[in-house]
């Protein structure tokens, strides 16, 4: 408990001096929101009661103090490009980030973890060379560009999959209790949204995917080479332990630790990285709505999306340093 306790203080610094720094950036990034806001027909007058509405025409250290206090209330301002309250705008877009993201992320162990162990125990063969080949291709390829080669070829040439959005315009959407459309909508046990559902999801969760399944993969074929040249895995092949027993019950979970590092800082990325995804996919996610407050240089939506992310890589990690010590035992020894 006092090490969770700690790593909460750490947590809660690491946010703080986030805080500073996006809102120093914010405000020395080039061009007015307001005006952008309202527009170039806009009057001087205008421009100056939206300024004081909002807050802007304070002290850069008012402006923050009000960040703050406004943090703690959940209460996040407005946004000029919705003008609606952005606690609401982030409750409505999260819920399809948070979708792809975990979709994907499972789809990214799913795939790389069997394929790294694969081409560790098949080391040097045809199995391990097709494994790198296919994990040097993931982290080599562009995001954007892989995005616009597999929706030009899946969904505008040959029409296997939908291009753009999260479901028909025409189809009702499932009721709403998780945010999820995937898990709503079996839920209320209709397979035909499911599968509805899930041929919008494919396309922009296997781009997503692709980069840290290669990474995963990497690092554990890396880690599992490693661990298999090891005395007690000598031994344990010496008295006769099965093999498959050997790699998967204490090779793989040895050589998980730094492979479990890299899944939470994945975690972020999925959320923070879809930024292309979402905007290539018109997937209707926090990326794109942060891709739109830049744009129009919405101060509190730049914010607000800035730390949600942030907050998403630092929870990740916390629970990454949580789960060491229950694939290590040896940490836990040595803190007691």
């Amino acid at each position: 408990m006092r090490f969770i306790f700690r790593r909460m203080i750490e947590l809660a610094v690491v946010m703080f001096g986030l805080s500073v720094l996006i809102f120093v950036i914010s405000r020395v990034l080039p061009g007015d929101p307001v005006r952008f806001a309202l527009g170039p027909q806009a009057t001087e007058e205008q421009i100056a009661q939206l300024s004081r509405e909002m807050g802007l025409d304070q002290p850069l250290v008012v402006q923050y103090w009000r960040l703050i206090k406004g943090l703690f209330q959940g209460d996040l301002g407005v946004s000029l490009t919705t003008f609606r309250p952005i606690a609401g705008d982030l409750a409505t877009f999260l819920p399809a980030s948070l979708e792809l993201a975990l979709f994907s992320m499972s789809l990214a162990i799913l795939v790389g973890v069997p394929l790294g162990v694969m081409t560790a125990v098949h080391r040097n063969s045809s199995r391990d060379y097709i494994g790198r080949a296919v994990a040097f291709s993931g982290v080599a390829i562009p995001v954007f560009w892989f995005a616009l080669l597999v929706q030009a070829l899946l969904s505008f040439q040959w029409r296997i999959f939908p291009p753009l959005g999260r479901i028909d315009a025409d189809v009702r959407p499932p009721p709403h209790v998780t945010g999820s459309f995937l898990i709503d909508s079996l839920l209320v046990f209709d397979i035909g949204l499911f599968f509805h559902v899930l041929s919008f999801l494919i396309l922009p969760a296997v781009v997503l995917a692709a980069s840290p399944m290669a990474m995963i993969l990497r690092l554990l074929r890396a880690s599992m080479i490693d661990e298999m040249g090891k005395d007690y895995v000598l031994t344990a092949r010496a008295n006769g332990m099965p093999r498959n027993l050997l790699i998967h019950k204490y090779v793989l979970r040895n050589a998980f630790s730094a492979t479990l590092t890299i899944i939470g800082l994945l975690f972020g990325f999925f959320i923070g990285g879809a930024f292309i995804v979402e905007t290539v996919f018109s997937w209707p996610g926090i990326g794109r709505y942060g891709v739109r407050a830049l744009q129009f240089k919405d101060f509190n939506a730049i914010i607000a999306v800035t730390l949600l992310v942030g907050l998403a890589y630092a929870a990740a990690n916390t629970v990454v340093a949580v789960l060491y010590g229950w694939l290590d035992p040896r940490l836990r020894l040595g803190r007691r």
